[in-house]
């Protein structure tokens, strides 16, 4: 291993200028003595490299990075030894090299390194026949559930994984079967052989992106037994019975989920013959593993630890529940299924997990005031209680409450302000799960305004008085142009108490200007005490940097929120929700409700573009979803019903937004992709606007038609023309058109609506993930990580990225470890095609300003907002100042995360860099991993999933 390719070459910083009397000399096994040469041992090491990954590694920059890396250190090693020079025999070296190499937990390479290639296969052959004569005689007992034990039948196990592996390409069930013989031990119980072919096809699921769809079906076999033996079913079918056995299972299994008081009874009313004779269990086989891991352990039914709801059952159910209270509800029930359990449309978790059952909680998100009274204050924080324990999401506005220092007239004390009261909110969070599913989630909104500002910019951080942090609720600015315009200006700003300016609250646009103006006056008067003056420069400069350090408060703009409200003539917009894509009016007597779902935009994707019709179907059915959903609803609060009821706000959204320019071979850093996201939002948007006419003149228009935008013929797109006339100069934001809108216009005043507001654009963390697209408009986080959350850890890999390179003749295991190599980035893989690198750009590769430029043109349709997270990798002051000035000026509403790479990166630190996998088989052997996605990816927000 000492001779050198004559395809690589090695940089001249190995050489060691030798001079004595610092000379060092090596001792070679057969006694003649050389100068020491460390270019031979990055030699040694490359062969060694390429012995583990193969020809193809050459070209790998990875490799040369590691090896120079590795050959310094060794040289150094010696120098500092023998500084005044020296001997050392070739063993020694070889020694260092190999020890080395394992502590940077290079296994492979140091044993390729120490064994010459040729023992090492004539090993290999050796180990692999004894491996097969050991077979032959293998036997393999299993426990059973009553404690009989006999023999595996591995020729059974062996069709099972064959039928999970039917139709799918580069896959070996032969291979799983061998992995599993390899980990079982004997008598082990049953259960435990499928739960070993999972992992067994899981651990494969990097190297062929396939084994997703085997280990789902692996885990329909163990889940069908399971749910059939809960019944008292044959729980021995296979998946294609399943399809005549679908209808004894319905039956049973409403049964059981009726007597256990988990369903609602009306569900048994439908035509169940007809229902049955609908469900398609071939839809099963769409299921990636994450998406059925996600849907076995937080949505199916279940009672003591055992489900008994299949996935065809599930859709089903929720479609049913959805319908119950419609005049053809057999019809519209299997309309509704047939767009869940085609990915077309996903309602959200809340729905997912309620609809059909006694308690029908189906409302995603909640938005709340809070008074200035203790009775107020409390009454709210029970509230918080009452709608997260049914899995609602929560929005707080805090405004209202005064500040620190304010007087407290029945004591005549002096108030301590708004944190105290947030503190308790923040337990309540805690305290409250969501259905016992996932902890309660709750955001405080503050307007920039308020006196107790700067502490509230501080909720979150890690150091200072723990009575003064909330370290487990989501904080967000609600910022009025004004401030904006200061900091463009340079000007001042003060900080009031509310108590003293109750206006302001309720204000927006030049109105608010002007009461804010006249309390200045009066504070320069001296007929205001309670106030503080700060540059307004300074106030940004701290929230950017709050927001940079914490990851809050979140930047919204309250003005365009409330500007561009079709509901301004009945309310105020006082804050957004959970997720910042939910603009509806609260007050004291009114909690604003949305019932959330997305269209999966990659479904209704092809070659050409968007498949419109098909488009058009989809977003009339799911909305009548939704609007069905507001009837149908559990409401913990009266001012919930109340609010809901009277205006019917629905949020409808997309995902799979990164998929769709994946197939449509457009990077998201560019003018094409900033384009498409305008044209489809546009097409949404007529498509929901002209769905809701339809409700209307079906079941009649919301109660609060008269006077809103819409009965003006104002839609979203027209309402730019009032923020500019607010704003003044500064808004830049697209405003070209391509439907035939006045058409649509003229419908939506003569039928009304149905619905107050119809779009907003959710993070859909989950449900993406039960679809297996990316999630709502977001980019690609890396083509290859670990993605954690509340059901374990799990292997992504890019979908498209790999049927790219297969085309290209470039995914082999080298470009496996590249990518680990790289975290998941294609942008240093030397071998990577230019074009390939452009279009698979992950978040952090994108520039932050082509977020918010698609985000821009999206804006202009919704009458709400959308869940806009910003990546940027090397974060500065100048940067962020730079970014959230342009998302104001662009016309956004509401931004959400900021996720910057050092926060990633202090996540990593937190994992095991050397198993990408949650199964470790080979822990001595495995290789460095792409870190886990940043904890924020795994959202307390998932009410809005």
């Amino acid at each position: 291993m000492d001779t050198q390719p004559s395809s690589i070459t090695y940089a001249p910083h190995f050489e060691i200028t030798q001079t004595a009397p610092g000379l060092i000399k090596v001792i070679r096994r057969n006694g003649t003595v050389t100068p020491f040469d460390a270019t031979k041992i990055a030699v040694a090491m490359t062969k060694a490299f390429l012995a583990v990954e193969g020809d193809t590694a050459v070209g790998s920059s990875r490799i040369h990075e590691k090896v120079a890396g590795l050959t310094k250190k060794i040289a150094d090693t010696f120098v500092r030894r023998l500084a005044s020079g020296g001997t050392i025999h070739i063993e020694e070296i070889q020694d260092q090299v190999e020890l080395e190499l394992m502590r940077t937990a290079e296994y492979k390479v140091a044993k390729a390194y120490v064994l010459y290639r040729e023992e090492r296969r004539r090993a290999r052959e050796q180990k692999q026949m004894e491996a097969e004569n050991k077979k032959a005689a293998f036997v393999l007992h299993v426990t059973l559930p009553d404690g009989t034990v006999k023999p595996l039948d591995f020729e059974s196990l062996q069709k099972q994984v064959e039928s999970a592996c039917a139709n799918l390409t580069s896959v070996s069930p032969t291979l799983i079967v061998e992995d599993v013989k390899r980990n079982l031990f004997d008598n082990v119980p049953i259960r435990e052989v499928n739960k070993a072919l999972i992992m067994s096809a899981r651990t494969l699921i990097e190297k062929e992106p396939n084994y997703t769809y085997v280990a789902a079906r692996l885990l329909l076999d163990d889940l069908r037994r399971e749910a059939l033996g809960f019944l008292e079913l044959n729980d021995n079918l296979t998946a294609s019975e399943m399809q005549n056995a679908y209808a004894s299972y319905l039956e049973a299994y409403l049964e059981a989920g009726i007597k256990l008081e988990l369903l609602d009874p009306r569900l048994k009313t439908f035509d169940l013959a007809q229902i049955a004779a609908a469900i398609k269990p071939e839809r099963d086989l769409q299921f990636t593993y994450l998406g059925l891991q996600t849907l076995y352990d937080r949505y199916f039914l279940h009672w003591e630890g055992m489900r008994f709801e299949l996935p065809q059952a599930f859709f089903m159910r929720v479609a049913m529940g959805l319908a119950i209270e419609e005049k053809e509800k057999e019809k519209r029930a299997i309309e509704f299924y047939n767009l869940l359990s085609s990915f077309d449309f996903m309602s959200s978790t809340p729905t997912l997990f309620n609809s059909g059952t006694l308690r029908p909680q189906l409302s995603s998100c909640y938005l709340t005031t809070v008074p200035d009274d203790l009775d107020g204050i409390y009454g709210a924080i029970k509230d918080n209680a009452l709608l997260s324990k049914y899995a609602g999401g929560l929005g707080n506005d805090w405004t209202n409450v005064r500040g620190m220092g304010a007087r407290i007239k029945g004591t005549n004390g002096k108030s301590l302000g708004v944190v105290p009261f947030l503190n308790v909110a923040n337990a309540t969070a805690v305290a409250v799960n969501q259905g016992g599913k996932r902890k309660g989630a709750v955001c405080a909104y503050l307007e920039t305004w308020h006196k107790d500002i700067e502490e509230f910019l501080e909720l979150r951080k890690n150091t200072g008085d723990e009575r003064r942090r909330t370290h487990d609720m989501n904080t967000a600015n609600w910022i009025p142009d004004l401030f904006m315009k200061r900091v463009a200006e340079n000007q001042d700003w003060i900080l009031f108490s509310p108590d003293e300016t109750p206006d302001l609250h309720d204000l927006y646009g030049k109105a608010f200007e002007e009461a804010y103006a006249a309390y200045e006056a009066k504070a320069a008067r001296g007929e205001i005490r309670n106030f503080k003056k700060i540059p307004a420069v300074v106030l940004w400069r701290k929230m950017l940097t709050m927001l940079f350090e914490t990851g809050h408060p979140w930047v919204t703009f309250k003005d365009v929120c409330n500007l561009r409200s079709p509901q301004q003539h009945v309310g105020v917009v006082h804050s957004s929700n959970l997720c910042t894509e939910i603009t509806l009016n609260t007050s004291r007597d009114e909690i604003a409700v949305c019932n959330l779902g997305s269209i999966n935009l990659i479904a209704h994707m092809t070659e050409k573009g968007l498949d419109q019709e098909k488009l058009r179907r989809t977003i009339h059915t799911a909305l009548r979803m939704l609007d069905n959903v507001i009837d149908i609803n559990y409401y913990s609060v009266p001012q919930a019903r109340n609010s809901n009821l009277k205006h019917r706000p629905v949020g409808m959204g997309i995902m799979g937004f990164q998929d769709a320019l994946y197939m449509l071979r457009m990077p998201y850093a560019s003018q094409e992709a900033v384009e498409f996201a305008d044209r489809s939002m546009e097409l949404i948007s007529y498509f929901a606007i002209e769905a809701s006419t339809y409700l209307a003149e079906e079941r009649g228009p919301y109660s609060t038609f008269d006077g809103s935008l819409w009965s003006q013929g104002i839609l979203p797109i027209d309402s730019i023309a009032l923020l500019e006339q607010n704003r003044g100069g500064y808004l830049e934001l697209d405003k070209t058109q391509t439907l035939d809108w006045s058409k649509l216009r003229e419908r939506v005043m003569k039928v009304g609506m149905r619905n107050s507001n119809v779009l907003a654009i959710a993070p859909t963390a989950t449900i993406s993930n039960i679809c297996g697209v990316s999630q709502s408009i977001e980019p690609t986080y890396q083509n290859l990580f670990v993605k954690s959350n509340l059901s374990g850890e799990f292997t992504v890999i890019n979908l498209y990225l790999v049927a790219d390179l297969k085309a290209e003749g470039l995914w082999d295991e080298v470009m496996v470890n590249d990518l680990k190599y790289f975290n998941g980035s294609v942008a240093k893989i030397s071998r990577m095609p230019e074009k390939l690198k452009q279009i698979y750009a992950t978040a952090f590769e994108v520039d932050p300003i082509w977020l918010v430029e698609a985000g821009s043109r999206r804006q202009k349709w919704i009458d709400q907002s959308q869940s806009l997270n910003l990546y940027m990798a090397q974060p500065s002051g100048k940067k962020l100042d730079q970014l959230y000035r342009h998302a104001w000026i662009r016309g956004l509403k509401t931004t959400y995360y900021l996720r910057s790479m050092g926060a990633t990166n202090a996540e990593k630190a937190t994992i095991d860099d050397r198993s990408l996998n949650a199964v470790q088989v080979e822990p001595a052997s495995t290789a460095e991993a792409a870190p886990k996605a940043c904890l924020i990816t795994d959202p307390t927000c998932e009410a809005c999933q």
